[in-house]
């Protein structure tokens, strides 16, 4: 998670915000959070409808096309390889993958 944390008055509608993700350099995710099936404020109230949400918690929404299992070969993350994920306005992590 990260790069940071955000308030709703920093980005006040959060269904047009531009999601990108690459491997090594290599694009492989691109979309914007208005094509969510659920949208933020839906996915908030219907939650909170069965338990309390606190501050910190993580709502997971899923991701966009483009996932590694569903490209045709399938391709994967491997040891060496780096990962960088990014939204508008907020920043980008970028992390490398090592063998556990």
């Amino acid at each position: 998670m990260g790069p940071c944390i955000v308030t709703r008055d920093e980005i006040p509608d959060p269904q047009t915000l531009d999601l990108h993700l690459a491997v090594n350099g290599v694009e492989k995710q691109r979309s914007n959070t208005s094509y969510m099936l659920f949208k933020v404020d839906e996915l908030i109230a219907d939650i909170s409808r069965g338990i309390t949400l606190e501050p910190g918690d993580i709502i997971a929404t899923g991701t966009p096309d483009g996932v590694g299992a569903g490209r045709d070969p399938q391709q994967w993350l491997w040891p060496g390889d780096v990962v960088e994920a990014g939204i508008d306005r907020i920043g980008m992590i970028r992390h490398p993958v090592v063998a556990v």
